[in-house]
């Protein structure tokens, strides 16, 4: 069973990181399209998880990243493994 109340939370924290203008657009899309996969992707949740992660983890280590959206990028990878071992 997913738990709901941690899904909810990513969701809100990716729109928040897509949605912060301080943040590289490529950074933003990626947060989008990261939402877009999680609520659409028709793979298992722990597929769901582990590609969003993969690509999470590439972008945070882009040098024009602000260090609050790199911390934001992080909690979004610690809730992902959270969320696909519930």
């Amino acid at each position: 069973m997913m738990d709901e109340k941690l899904y909810n939370e990513i969701l809100e924290l990716m729109d928040e990181l897509a949605e912060d203008t301080s943040i590289p657009r490529n950074v933003r899309k990626t947060s989008s399209d990261s939402k877009e996969k999680l609520q659409n992707g028709k793979e298992s949740l722990d597929l769901k998880c582990a590609t969003i992660i993969s690509k999470l983890d590439d972008i945070s280590n882009d040098p024009n990243v602000p260090s609050h959206g790199r911390a934001a990028i992080y909690t979004l990878i610690s809730k992902l493994e959270s969320l696909s071992k519930s």
